[in-house]
């Protein structure tokens, strides 16, 4: 009996202590986000945020909803490798990143009080660790060809609207089976 009581008197102890301790780091933990939020508002009191009458952003976000936001709007995608040199793509529609989906990539589950954020499978069923944000992908304007190309070191592309006449882009090597001579013409 008494080994009973030891073992539950130390049980006991051991909660107690870890409530305890938990008290005093939630405690301190309150404390700094207390000071943290009482000097930012201290700071907006002082300097509050300053008040625009025009946001170029959104009318830069408008127009780019304006320019692709038509059905067979073609993109003009020009890759610049690490020589310098240049190829192009000729696309319907803008070029995807392969980690974009249609349906949402995680759910939020909650047992027991506890939520966590749990993966969801991609449409073709597999899941995905987000390291295809690299690649794009999208469709030849003229054949309907599927294409795909990847960026990253010593790689970058440049999307237009149209094509571009500077001359850096004036020799790029045609990389698709669309030309820029051909692009708005349907077989």
């Amino acid at each position: 009996m008494r080994r009973i009581t030891r073992v539950v008197l130390a049980v006991c102890s051991a909660a107690a202590l870890g409530l305890t301790l938990a008290a005093c780091s939630d405690s301190s933990q309150d404390k700094e986000a207390q000071a943290k939020q009482e000097g930012y508002d201290h700071l907006v009191a002082q300097q509050p945020a300053g008040r625009m009458e025009y946001s170029p952003t959104r009318e830069s976000i408008n127009q780019w909803v304006e320019t692709w936001g038509k059905r067979g709007k073609l993109s003009y995608v020009y890759i610049q490798n690490a020589k310098g040199e240049y190829g192009y793509f000729v696309m319907k529609g803008l070029p995807v990143p392969r980690c974009k989906m249609l349906t949402p990539t995680e759910r939020m589950e909650r047992s027991d009080g506890v939520s966590a954020v749990l993966p969801q499978p991609g449409m073709d069923g597999t899941y995905s660790t987000g390291s295809t944000c690299n690649a794009y992908y999208g469709f030849d304007a003229t054949t309907g060809a599927y294409m795909e190309f990847t960026v990253g070191t010593n790689q970058s592309f440049f999307l237009f609207d149209r094509p571009m006449a500077m001359p850096e882009y004036a020799d790029a090597t045609q990389l698709g089976p669309t030309s820029v001579k051909n692009a708005g013409k349907r077989p």
